[in-house]
């Protein structure tokens, strides 16, 4: 039976100081409630405060994106050891915000989630179409196309420490949001997607996050939805009334 996942991505908010008093606060509003996992992707400076801030709890940690070499001449970057020597069990990859500022592409993504996955860490997996390619119909062949790029050459195996959040980017900070159906529709197609790969197996034991403006408002109805195994937070995630809000729906 595959997990219900809650992640929050903060994107470039908090400070230290902000991510302990955030998580002091967090960690009794959701304690008990573990019918779904609990997630916060922090930025990097923000992660050993969070680690700390977290230790017996059920919040786990993970990073908003990772570089796909060990080491090297790479400036500002920072690689999966370093993520997993300071606590770091989760990560973001490929999130429409670094596609779209930073050139990520999906051989980059791919290379990425390789790295990351070697290295110990669980791989959030985004993933979505633009607001032109669902206007002109063609949803269903880019969420397919980009499966199966990000994922080439990751084993079965894996699959495992993959989480994909479907995240249709029109509806990123944008207060847009993707009706259920269209949500639900979508995750089954890239579950579809799953089992040409791997088989029916490895698809139904994935877990695909709904990821574009999900809140404490439409959370209950998308996580109604056979293919929505969870939500990407992005702002209702920074206000924890809103976020345990939302792990509450997941827990109901």
């Amino acid at each position: 039976m595959r997990r219900t996942v809650i992640a929050g991505n903060w994107k470039m908010n908090m400070t230290p100081s902000e991510t302990k008093a955030f998580i002091t606060e967090l960690a009794p509003m959701v304690a008990g409630m573990d019918k779904c996992d609990i997630v916060l992707c922090v930025p990097y400076v923000d992660i050993a405060t969070a680690v700390e801030a977290a230790k017996g709890t059920n919040i786990k940690i993970g990073a908003e994106n990772v570089h796909f070499a060990e080491s090297g001449a790479y400036t500002g970057e920072i690689s999966a050891k370093m993520l997993c020597e300071i606590g770091t069990e989760y990560v973001v990859i490929g999130h429409s915000e670094r596609r779209q500022y930073f050139g990520e592409t999906d051989a980059t993504v791919n290379l990425r989630t390789k790295a990351a996955l070697a290295a110990g860490l669980k791989v959030i997996l985004c993933l979505g179409e633009v607001k032109d390619e669902r206007l002109n119909g063609i949803t269903n062949e880019v969420v397919a196309m980009q499966t199966k790029l990000d994922l080439l050459n990751v084993s079965a195996e894996e699959m495992k420490n993959i989480i994909i959040a479907y995240e249709p980017v029109w509806a990123i900070g944008t207060g847009l949001t993707a009706t259920p159906e269209q949500a639900d529709e979508t995750c089954g197609v890239i579950r579809d997607t799953l089992a040409a790969l791997y088989g029916k197996e490895v698809a139904e034991a994935t877990t695909i996050q709904y990821g574009g403006s999900m809140n404490d408002q439409n959370a209950a109805e998308l996580l109604a939805k056979v293919n929505v195994d969870g939500g990407l937070i992005g702002g209702a995630s920074l206000k924890t009334d809103k976020f345990t809000a939302i792990v509450k729906a997941a827990n109901a």
